[in-house]
């Protein structure tokens, strides 16, 4: 696992304190590259059935497709968004054609499970894709009851992350204090504003050696951008330290 935290010296990252997640009682998770490694590379699948999508409703050939599949993804936040902004459609049609996948590559976790499972407070995931999407893989992954909540892009009244709305609206529902939450996503752009709000805020990264994975350069941006507590390539160990750190006597809860 690597792991930076707040802030360690320049060119000292091997420096971390978790004790800042003492104060934590709502933790909140994105779902696809985070809760399971990208090597499993299922995204891969909604990928292309996204471009299928594109390709069949605008009648293009795939190239096209796909250049304006990623072009609205990083522009809007996901291609869906930018479907609904600059072509109209609406959006069940799209939901259920891309989230029709075969979810087997994603394999349980125990690990990660116990470590979730064990966590002080309320616990979300917090997803640009479908809540049926996120419900099968959490039940791949081994996660039963593990969640209070799952807030899914209908949830958000279909504007994704990293909208500034989006979040407000996850806050206002659930309730939670911003500033004891932590926040978990492998996007670094969608860490920008749970930073500006007060949360603790975690990157998950690709393992080393999985880098053929990251289509999009972009996607790698931002590890070292001042909203970026703290990193990490392998989730279930890093909460697990996460649990040794806020059980120790030193751990003083913040605010």
């Amino acid at each position: 696992m690597m792991a930076k935290g707040p802030r360690p010296p320049p060119g000292d990252e091997s420096v971390r304190d978790l004790s800042p997640f003492a104060g934590v009682d709502a933790w909140i998770f994105d779902l696809d590259n985070t809760l399971y490694p990208r090597h499993t590379n299922l995204f891969a699948q909604v990928d292309v059935r996204i471009r299928d999508f594109v390709q069949r409703l605008l009648e293009v050939d795939a190239d096209e497709a796909h250049r304006i599949q990623k072009d609205y993804y990083r522009r809007y936040g996901t291609t869906l968004r930018g479907l609904m902004e600059e072509r109209g459609i609406q959006p069940d049609d799209f939901l259920a054609y891309v989230h029709d996948i075969d979810h087997s590559p994603v394999e349980p976790d125990p690990v990660l499970a116990a470590a979730i499972a064990a966590l002080p407070g309320r616990k979300f995931i917090f997803t640009n894709g479908s809540r049926a999407h996120a419900e099968k893989i959490a039940e791949r992954l081994g996660f039963t009851d593990h969640f209070e909540d799952i807030f899914d892009i209908v949830r958000s009244e279909l504007l994704p992350k990293p909208a500034r709305a989006t979040y407000d609206r996850f806050v206002a529902e659930t309730g939670i204090l911003p500033d004891r939450a932590a926040m978990f996503e492998d996007l670094s752009r969608n860490l920008e504003v749970p930073a500006a709000l007060g949360m603790r805020t975690v990157l998950v990264v690709p393992s080393p050696g999985i880098r053929e994975v990251m289509e999009d350069d972009w996607e790698m941006e931002g590890r070292d951008a001042p909203h970026v507590d703290y990193l990490t390539d392998d989730l279930g160990d890093f909460l697990g330290d996460v649990l040794k750190a806020i059980a120790s006597p030193r751990a003083v809860p913040r605010g």
